[in-house]
């Protein structure tokens, strides 16, 4: 258990640091991405970026397991 909350704060904050490049990158805004803009509203959906997220995430533990 202390294994794992070490490793969950040390990844926290390598995101916490990582976080102001990220903003900068075009994720979330793939082609494929679901966006509906109305009058009074707006949808978005990001479908292909949860799909490349999962894929990657999916590559680092089966990589790293």
């Amino acid at each position: 258990m202390q294994k794992a909350l070490i490793i969950i704060g040390i990844l926290i904050l390598l995101i916490g640091l990582f976080w102001p490049v990220a903003k900068e990158l075009p994720i979330g805004r793939l082609p494929g991405d679901i966006s509906v803009k109305g009058d009074k509203y707006s949808f978005y959906f990001p479908i292909v970026t949860w799909i490349v997220i999962s894929i990657i995430v999916s590559l680092f533990f089966k990589f790293f397991k």
